[in-house]
């Protein structure tokens, strides 16, 4: 199928991180299936990881991710069109199953599908709890898992802090990691947790080699807590999620 939209998103994308002078750095790229379905994980950090995540597998291997996501997006004027011509997948929180079909629907035909297993941005930049959605589906389409992690992206714009799309020299970090390949014997839950541990460990050593520093102690709020900086800890970044969604459901409720 011939692809209009995602190609020019792709360098509309390429020439805004040059002209701010995004210093991204791309670790593991050959790690990217050339062909076959596949199943990207990724965690979850800001609002612009769809766009980094996919920068990964398309920089050497030129495959283009189909991201799940909530289909709020699907619905706006401006970001529907781009959402749907680029063949993304609209997940309805209320009923995923659809969204579910289609993306394994998706992998069995080859596609690469990105998903963000954390289901929401975290607050403290450490890896949330996994749902085991992706696993799942690798093992319903028979394609692997191709952990992916992200660093640096939460400074340009995240949840809770004002968008600074117009910061200039971000360096980003995206790390790609060995394909997960999974055998009908695995069960999701562990599959998971074996996910999440090699996602950790190379979160850690992203954020180890991160060639930049807070400018100060107001700079730090983009570095995690047990890290020395002043995001908060996961137990905290939890407890306002919860908070958050639990004033959500009551607008809801109210009408």
């Amino acid at each position: 199928m011939a692809e209009f939209v995602y190609p020019p998103v792709i360098r509309a994308a390429l020439t805004a991180f040059k002209a701010l002078d995004v210093r991204i750095t791309i670790v593991g790229a050959e790690h990217v299936p050339a062909t076959g379905g596949a199943v990207l994980v990724s965690n979850h950090i800001s609002y612009l990881d769809f766009i980094f995540a996919g920068l990964g597998a398309f920089k050497d291997a030129r495959r283009k991710t189909r991201f799940m996501a909530k289909d709020d997006v699907f619905r706006h004027r401006v970001s529907g069109p781009l959402m749907r011509g680029m063949r993304h997948i609209p997940v309805d929180r209320a009923d995923g199953q659809p969204a579910y079909d289609a993306a394994v629907k998706a992998l069995r035909e080859g596609e690469v599908v990105g998903v963000f297993p954390e289901a929401t941005i975290s607050r403290s930049f450490t890896l949330k709890k996994f749902k085991t959605g992706a696993a799942r589906m690798a093992a319903d389409s028979g394609t692997p898992l191709l952990p992916v992690v992200l660093w640096g992206t939460q400074r340009m714009w995240t949840k809770g802090r004002p968008k600074n799309l117009t910061k200039r020299h971000v360096p980003v970090t995206i790390m790609i990691g060995e394909p997960i390949e999974l055998t009908p014997q695995d069960r999701p839950v562990m599959v998971t947790r074996r996910l999440r541990a090699a996602m950790t460990e190379m979160l850690d050593r992203a954020q180890r080699e991160y060639p930049d520093k807070p400018a100060g102690a107001e700079d730090s709020w983009w570095l995690p807590a047990h890290l020395g900086g002043t995001a908060p800890t996961l137990e905290v970044a939890e407890a306002e999620d919860e908070a958050e969604a639990a004033a959500r459901a009551e607008r809801r409720a109210q009408g």
